[in-house]
């Protein structure tokens, strides 16, 4: 496996640091989940790390935009937010909806004080990395 070509933004890091700590903590999991994952994917050779809305974005050249957030309007939670227009949030619904809360088409809601149930949101960041080649399976290959 080729070393994976992290891109990011310096304008990202100022978003990660007006988090809480306690929030930050949790932003940073689910980054370093999203890199992890990007690391042991056959065909991701990089990643662009960026801001999308004022919020940490991750890019791949096959895959569709991740982007992870906390809103102070909803303290006690934060996404994992994805392209609406995508199949994506639509098949990880009907595969984990007694596993995960969703918010609409776009994005997997995490409570703040819970744990992630980590084998399934790898399975969906990788569809979400990989999704143009896995886009016409019927699961997107999960």
């Amino acid at each position: 496996m080729s070393k994976l070509n992290i891109k990011t933004n310096p304008k990202v890091e100022s978003v990660y640091q007006n988090y809480t700590d306690p929030v930050r903590k949790k932003i940073m999991n689910l980054r370093n989940l999203i890199i992890e994952i990007a690391e042991t994917t056959e065909g991701i050779t990089s990643i662009e790390e960026t801001l999308k809305w004022g919020e940490p974005s991750f890019l791949t050249k096959k895959g569709s935009t991740i982007r992870i957030d906390w809103k102070k309007g909803k303290p006690n939670q934060y996404a994992m937010y994805f392209q609406c227009t995508s199949k994506l949030v639509t098949t990880f619904r009907v595969l984990y909806k007694d596993t995960f809360q969703f918010e609409g088409n776009r994005a997997i809601i995490f409570p703040i004080d819970s744990r992630i149930p980590k084998k399934e949101l790898k399975n969906c960041i990788t569809a979400a990395l990989t999704y143009h080649k896995v886009k016409h399976h019927p699961s997107l290959g999960i």
